[in-house]
């Protein structure tokens, strides 16, 4: 199972934790972790390139472990009100994409989300 924790501080999303294998599939041919690591990489991209904001980002990839911090999502970070919300808007996205597939493949899926100041 994955299990992928969002971050929020003050009402904004400004990065998650994903952890563990989905198990959804063999190894190399899970859809399901493809279609995350897809994700993943999107929003980094997407914060990253169109939105000229820092992100940072670890990717384990023995253990799978991802660990995402936009901190130009956050008002104490970002000036630039448009910008810190595009990029909180992003990664609440992800979250709410993530919450629609929970329905379907919450065997292999847990995603919550939490309180906590950077």
């Amino acid at each position: 199972m994955t299990s992928i924790t969002f971050y929020k501080a003050d009402g904004f999303y400004y990065g998650w934790e994903e952890q563990g294998h989905t198990g959804y599939g063999e190894s190399g041919d899970d859809v399901l972790c493809a279609a995350l690591s897809s994700m993943t990489m999107l929003i980094i991209n997407a914060i990253e390139v169109s939105y000229a904001s820092d992100v940072e980002y670890t990717v384990d990839e023995k253990t799978t472990d991802i660990r995402v911090v936009a901190r130009g999502a956050l008002p104490k970070y970002e000036k630039n009100e448009k910008k810190q919300y595009a990029v909180s808007g992003l990664i609440q996205a992800y979250f709410f994409q993530l919450m629609d597939l929970v329905e379907e493949y919450y065997e292999f899926l847990d995603v919550k989300e939490i309180e906590r100041a950077l």
